[in-house]
């Protein structure tokens, strides 16, 4: 029996994962790669390591979350895991701050959105028209991810050696490690909901790895028009 023909789309779009594995910021058929397979583990790997710190973590705050314990064996489990999971997300965190960086510089027009832009950009209110690859609220939770996963690290060492500090700088590290987390929970909420119902197609950019020309055009349009430019 002979194969069922692939439909073109799907053809390109497996093209262009192929290609994914080691480019990114070119164009394949109607697909065009935003990040390439370094990236997207990068990317995972932080993620994962934030949510089993967050899970382990969430029991040893506090017993309204202690149906979560028996998930990683215990609570026990959970307060030897947790410092651990902190160190391999720092480390992922690390990892994607360095691969990144460079396109994460700030232009001067970009600073606007430490402010009001942020908002009208979640009201769809913002001026898309010269965004490039990344806007300047996806820099700025860039940097403030960083800074935050320091923080976690910085006050969770302090906790996991506490007969190594005084009582004022053990208080100190409990209370802005509790804060850190709360509000970097709260930021990735944010992050999934841009990706995925905010902006559907963006998911995919993280799991395959690329996005439609419509997608790039809508959301990042300054990019598009350098990648279909360039013609790779």
């Amino acid at each position: 029996m002979s194969a069922t023909p692939t439909p073109l789309r799907d053809r390109a779009m497996d093209a262009a994962v192929i290609a994914g594995r080691d480019r990114e910021n070119i164009l394949v058929g109607n697909e065009i790669i935003r990040h390439r397979l370094s990236s997207r583990l990068i990317h995972w790997s932080v993620a994962v390591t934030f949510f089993v710190s967050l899970f382990t973590g969430l029991p040893i705050w506090t017993p309204v979350f202690a149906w979560m314990a028996p998930l990683f064996g215990g609570l026990q489990v959970c307060r030897w895991l947790h410092p651990w999971a902190g160190v391999a997300f720092m480390l992922a965190v690390g990892a994607m701050f360095f691969a990144w960086l460079d396109e994460m510089i700030m232009t001067s027009e970009e600073k606007s959105w430490i402010g009001p832009k942020l908002f009208e950009y979640l009201r769809y209110q913002s001026d898309d028209s010269e965004v490039g690859k990344y806007n300047g609220g996806q820099k700025i939770f860039f940097y403030t991810s960083a800074l935050g996963a320091l923080g976690l690290l910085v006050t969770g060492i302090v906790m996991w050696f506490p007969l190594s500090f005084s009582e004022i700088v053990r208080e100190l590290a409990i209370i802005l490690h509790d804060v850190t987390f709360v509000l970097f929970t709260i930021s990735i909420v944010f992050h999934i909901y841009l990706g995925t119902a905010a902006e559907p197609g963006t998911f995919g950019s993280m799991t395959r790895g690329t996005v439609t020309r419509a997608w790039a055009k809508l959301h990042h349009p300054k990019w598009y028009k350098d990648v279909t430019a360039s013609g790779k």
